[in-house]
């Protein structure tokens, strides 16, 4: 199962090596203004927009060429492409849909990155007529493959960006830039140019199943940098190895494809996310594994029993020439670590942030609400191009994603309540977590202050004062989450002093 999209590939009818791009719309805005001075790039990308079956009242369908070899990878008689390419021309003010030639390009499946279903896209060529063409506005352009290429491998920072659809539909087919072939059954996406990204099946919290392993492995580039804070180079690099058993034969696979010299990065210790290390160690010995101290103490020796390398942030990997800079992300853990893709400016940002719904703080690992805060200021400070979250798709608009963590998490606690009636209640203490269910982090304590101000003065007082509106079998979840605001809180000396020494922190 999976819902589909249509791309479309429109070529300049005056040179047929470029193509039209159109800048993306950009997220709504805060109206809050710190919050709206963080403001992302501009995004460019194909023209494209939902496609829809084909319903039994729906105009007939578009002619579109399609070569034998590839007749049965997608289905044109079954979807409302009409409908699709008035939908798209219409937005662009061009003129009538029927005119010109399409011609099937290419049909991608997305991986399963969870937690809704798979975007599909079915990608066609086709040119403009002649007098359909006129002086486009700031919001079009046409761009070579060779153009865009320049944009995703020589990154200017704050500079224009190319989105997803060129890369997956143009730019990966005509450039070769990894220095190994994934195995034929593993469908993975590389987004940006050279990373690869390949969600794998793990023991992860709802309503997520994947974890994404992340893959460098670039044309060797001779390294000629005297870079002090160089820490290892190697010509390969995971991230995150932690598929569950069943998929250990497949992680195998991948890392018996990949070149000798590889290096392991993890970026904290939890299962999801360490599960294939012992994998790695059994195929690749020589592997050199990359992780902060606290996050090593807390990895069996069943899943990493060789040795390793420290890393505490600032420091530089070269992998295949390729730099990539280490950064101490806490907040989630203490060990919490990032990665900075400095070729594409793309940022691995572990589980600070996931595709879609909330942040969890590891409260019994050193979670904690400040750092986390101060991380997500450092992640904003770096301005990356993209934001790839150990689960979830890849974001495209990262400043954005990081402001509606510091503003709101995206589910209320009531909505996370109907949303998997209740089966968090039982997921939650098992993993030792604390999902952060407040709305607005302001409103939130403002409410706890509130709550002392008016006389409580235990944690229980606090939560039953801020959550009284909702399900008392949620308040044991709910307090771990009002434990890291007044943490929060206690630290920018916001609280009473009898308050202060009457919660132990939650680091104790």
């Amino acid at each position: 199962m999976a819902t589909h999209k249509l791309a479309l590939i429109i070529q300049n009818p005056s040179n047929q090596n470029e193509f039209l791009l159109i800048k993306q719309s950009r997220p709504p805005k805060f109206n809050d203004e710190e919050y709206d001075s963080f403001l992302d790039s501009d995004l460019w990308d194909l023209p494209s927009v939902q496609l829809n079956p084909l319903q039994p009242q729906s105009d007939p369908p578009v002619e579109v060429q399609i070569s034998v070899s590839h007749s049965d990878e997608f289905n044109f008689s079954e979807f409302d492409i009409h409908s699709a390419l008035k939908e798209v021309f219409g937005e662009l003010g061009f003129g009538i849909v029927e005119r010109g030639e399409w011609k099937f390009h290419k049909y991608v499946k997305e991986p399963a990155f969870g937690p809704g279903l798979p975007v599909n896209t079915v990608f066609i060529a086709g040119k403009l007529v002649d007098d359909e063409i006129k002086d486009f506005s700031d919001s079009y352009k046409w761009m070579s493959i060779q153009s865009c290429l320049n944009w995703l491998l020589e990154v200017i920072p704050h500079g224009d960006r190319v989105g997803p659809l060129v890369v997956v539909g143009l730019v990966n087919d005509s450039s070769v830039s990894a220095n190994w072939e994934a195995p034929p059954a593993i469908n993975y996406q590389e987004y940006p140019t050279g990373v690869i990204l390949i969600p794998m099946g793990s023991r992860t919290a709802k309503p997520f199943h994947t974890t994404n392993l992340v893959v460098f492995a670039p044309e060797n580039v001779p390294n000629a940098s005297k870079d002090n804070q160089l820490i290892v180079y190697g010509d390969a690099l995971i991230v995150d190895p932690g598929c569950l058993s069943k998929f250990h034969g497949e992680l195998k696979n991948i890392v018996t494809a990949l070149p000798r010299r590889l290096v392991v990065f993890v970026t904290h210790h939890h299962r999801d996310h360490v599960d294939g290390l012992s994998v790695i160690q059994k195929c690749n010995p020589d592997a050199i594994l990359l992780a902060h101290e606290n996050t090593m103490r807390r990895i069996s020796r069943d899943d990493w029993s060789l040795g390793y390398t420290s890393v505490t942030g600032d420091e530089d990997i070269y992998i295949g020439g390729q730099k990539l800079k280490v950064i101490f992300a806490p907040g989630h853990t203490d060990g919490h670590m990032a990665l900075l893709h400095v070729n594409t400016h793309s940022l691995i940002v572990g589980d600070h942030c996931v595709g879609q719904g909330s942040a969890l703080l590891d409260i019994n690992s050193g979670g904690n609400m400040s750092e986390y805060f101060e991380t997500t200021y450092k992640f904003l400070e770096l301005s990356p191009h993209a934001l790839i979250p150990m689960h979830g798709r890849v974001n495209v608009w990262p400043k954005q994603m990081l402001c509606e963590y510091l503003k709101y998490q995206r589910f209320p606690l009531t909505e996370q309540v109907s949303s998997y009636s209740w089966d968090f209640i039982s997921w939650s203490p098992t993993l030792r977590m604390v999902i952060i269910f407040f709305r607005n982090r302001r409103s939130r304590e403002a409410a706890i202050l509130k709550a002392i101000e008016g006389g409580a003065k235990t944690l229980f007082e606090i939560v039953a004062y801020v959550y009284s509106n909702v399900d008392r079998r949620a308040w044991i979840p709910a307090s771990s989450n009002v434990r890291l605001h007044v943490d929060h809180l206690a630290e920018q000396h916001k609280l009473p002093k009898v308050i202060t020494n009457m919660l132990p922190s939650s680091n104790t």
